[in-house]
């Protein structure tokens, strides 16, 4: 099984926060927590979230604030963020999205709803998560069958390699360093040095190839990490 999509929950009532955790890991959604505008922007920078929940009344530094300047770094330009408020009218929902959160949600809502609203921002995301078919180039993920295709031929990897495979898959042409692919992929639980992805992403690498050495799809940035293409 692959390490569940990350959701970062920004919210700074606590009880609020208590139940957005619970209906989010009864989901099987792994969490992080953030109180505060700025402890949101650096858990945003270090936790490499899939999605944000994001509260516009933060102390500090406002929701509003956050996903502005959420949306103006490039390393978390791309994060769907969700805004949640008790702000009704509409000229705050076209706030918040012209701010540039993706999708924004009026308090009180329904957690049913919020649930369907999280997994179709992941659709765009994670996609393997949710059992879909991921392609790049000449590589094709049957996520939900567990099977690998290059240029047609099937290739059969371990759980991790297939682990790996996935995570790139679903972001072709993002830098993923060492610690971020040991949280996705063996779990932040699971103590594992960092020179063991060196490991896997060569065994990946050489099943990729195959026998007739075909070209490498994964690219190696020195000093950052690994991305595919």
């Amino acid at each position: 099984m692959s390490v569940p999509p990350i959701v970062l929950v920004v919210e700074d009532e606590a009880p609020q926060r208590e139940i957005l955790v619970y209906n989010l890991e009864a989901e099987g959604y792994a969490v992080r927590q953030a109180a505060s505008g700025d402890a949101a922007l650096e858990a945003a920078r270090t936790e490499a979230p899939d999605l944000i929940l994001l509260d516009w009344m933060l102390p500090e530094v406002s929701g509003i604030e956050v996903c502005r300047r959420l949306k103006a770094r490039s390393e978390t330009r791309a994060i769907p963020v969700i805004m949640l408020s008790a702000r009704s009218e509409e000229v705050d929902r076209v706030r918040g999205l012209e701010t540039g959160a993706d999708d924004y949600m009026v308090k009180p809502y329904s957690v049913v709803e919020l649930m369907a609203r999280i997994r179709t921002q992941l659709r765009r995301t994670r996609p393997g998560a949710i059992g879909e078919t991921l392609t790049h180039e000449d590589v094709t993920v049957d996520t939900a069958q567990h099977r690998v295709f290059r240029a047609g031929r099937e290739l059969h990897l371990g759980p991790t390699e297939f682990r790996l495979l996935t995570t790139m898959m679903e972001r072709p042409g993002r830098v993923w360093s060492r610690d971020q692919l040991l949280d996705r992929v063996w779990g932040r639980d699971i103590y594992v040095d960092s020179r063991t992805v060196d490991v896997h992403v060569g065994r990946l690498r050489k099943a990729l190839r195959g026998e007739a050495d075909a070209a490498d799809p994964i690219r190696t940035v020195r000093g950052a990490g690994y991305a595919l293409g």
